[in-house]
């Protein structure tokens, strides 16, 4: 299943949410156009790396390529609506983290 680089579509807060977490420091590279399911952003901060999905709202659903992706990683995706939500979950110690 692979999907287009040209089909992608960001989310509207996926700029306030990359400016945020620059604001305090981490490092973010968007992916958002690698397609196939890939997360939209991968984020470091104090040594630690994270992947998020930013979602429009909380009711907002992945699409058939990202969980297919999801399926198949055996890693930490978080899925993400708000600059506050991503700046919460990287300054929390990644061993205290609930998903």
């Amino acid at each position: 299943m692979s999907q287009s680089r040209a089909a992608y579509r960001v989310d509207s807060n996926q700029p306030a949410i990359v400016r945020a977490l620059r604001d305090i420091g981490a490092s973010v590279t968007v992916t958002a156009g690698l397609g196939d399911g890939f997360p939209d952003i991968l984020c470091g901060y104090n040594g630690v790396n994270y992947l998020f999905e930013i979602k429009a709202t909380k009711r907002s659903k992945l699409t058939e390529y990202e969980r297919a992706w999801h399926d198949v990683w055996h890693g930490t995706v978080f899925i993400v609506t708000s600059p506050e939500q991503a700046i919460e979950i990287v300054r929390t110690n990644p061993h205290e983290l609930q998903y």
